[in-house]
């Protein structure tokens, strides 16, 4: 009944080995999986059940095994790239209770299949800084697997995710023409006394429709839009608050198809734009191509964040936080891979494959600039997966 897998089981197979390899580079008995993004990375699952406890079991050697609520156990036939033996739902009667948790239940079914060894010489790493796996989660697991030691994996699999197979690569390409007609709809829209929400309608409908033959995907982060004296503070979403003639609007949305985002920023000026506004835009889209020279195989990743903001530096500007991240797979709250950041600490080298969000935000106190590039890294340059104009936009 498997579906909606998007890759063939070769690709699938291909992933497992490499994080069971770097697995037994940590000398790991076995891995948990609980970030969504991971587990739809090794076997294909989708389904809005993350909000719920649940995780994926790799063993040193064969197949994960994953485990999730009883009500769920379909969606793992109908997504994942398991055979149902290996998808296991823990019973309803652990839904939100004080005494009892699912991760208890989850632990003991584990080691009774095999999977995590119970050893004082044994490790069991787990990723202690995901999203929906909480303190009691972790307090349960390490209790039923005990005296086997539970470790920080460290993102064991976010890492493995960063070089992009050319499968993948396909499904950002199709996310990023979903984004840039997500952006085109909210440039526009944009209008003096249209209201931020009819703006946010526009982009929304846009993302679920898709562009051509690719349908659109939730995103892992809804449209954001800080409007006017609100355009210095980033991540605000949208009011029903009509724009206004004189402001500048601020627009950050993501393409999505088959889990896999493009995000896409864009500034727009309803009026001619103030000074200070045309200054920073020309200075940072100057900053940018920088960026992008230096964005090619082999070159350190803070090489490309060095080309920013020396070039902008030129222009009396500073930008304290990290220019972008790795994305690829995403689900809320989070569209970033979590993992290599264009900073100037950054020790990674680009490699092709990557894919970078390039976020160029310059915010001040009642006012501020936004563009960005969703960026796959080629062997001789990046590739933008979007085709919208870049630049300050400007509706008189």
């Amino acid at each position: 009944m498997q579906t909606r897998r998007p890759f063939a089981p070769d690709e699938y197979e291909r992933r497992l080995e490499a994080v069971q390899r770097e697995m037994s580079s940590r000398s790991m008995a076995a891995l948990v999986v609980v970030d969504p993004a991971s587990i739809n990375y090794l076997c294909g699952y989708d389904a809005w059940s993350f909000y719920m406890p649940q995780c994926l079991v790799v063993p040193s050697a064969g197949l994960p095994h994953f485990f999730t609520r009883a009500m769920d156990v379909s969606g793992g036939a109908i997504t994942a790239d398991l055979p149902d033996d290996r998808v296991h739902g823990y019973p309803e009667t652990l839904v939100h209770r004080p005494d009892v948790h699912p991760f208890t239940w989850m632990t003991e079914r584990a080691v009774e299949l095999g999977l995590m060894p119970r050893s004082g010489d044994a490790e069991v790493g787990v990723d202690l800084d995901a999203h929906f796996f909480s303190a009691r989660g972790h307090a349960c697991l390490a209790e039923g697997l005990a005296p086997t030691r539970v470790v920080d994996s460290h993102q064991l699999v976010s890492w493995v995710r960063v070089v992009k197979s050319f499968a993948e690569q396909d499904l950002m390409r199709a996310a990023g023409r979903i984004a840039s007609r997500a952006m085109s709809s909210a440039l526009e829209t944009a209008a003096p006394g249209v209201r931020q929400c009819d703006v946010v309608a526009a982009i929304q409908r846009a993302q679920a429709e898709g562009a051509g033959d690719a349908g659109g995907d939730y995103p892992a982060i809804v449209p954001m839009l800080p409007t006017g004296k609100t355009a210095g503070t980033p991540h605000l979403t949208w009011s029903d608050r009509p724009l206004q003639f004189g402001e500048a609007t601020t627009i950050e949305l993501a393409g999505v198809h088959r889990r896999y985002h493009a995000p896409l920023a864009r500034t727009i000026s309803l009026g001619k734009p103030p000074r200070r506004l045309m200054h920073t835009a020309g200075a940072v889209d100057e900053g940018l191509h920088a960026a992008l020279e230096a964005m090619v195989p082999g070159n350190a990743v803070r090489d490309v964040h060095e080309a920013f903001s020396s070039t902008i530096a030129h222009h009396g500007l500073y930008k304290e936080s990290r220019i972008g991240y790795s994305i690829g797979i995403g689900y809320p709250p989070d569209w970033g891979e979590r993992t290599i950041s264009l900073r100037s600490e950054e020790t990674a080298v680009l490699q092709a494959g990557m894919a970078f969000h390039m976020i160029l935000g310059m915010w001040e106190d009642d006012w501020g600039y936004e563009t960005s590039e969703s960026l796959l890294v080629q062997p001789l340059g990046p590739e933008r997966l979007t085709d919208v104009p870049q630049g300050l936009y400007i509706r008189d």
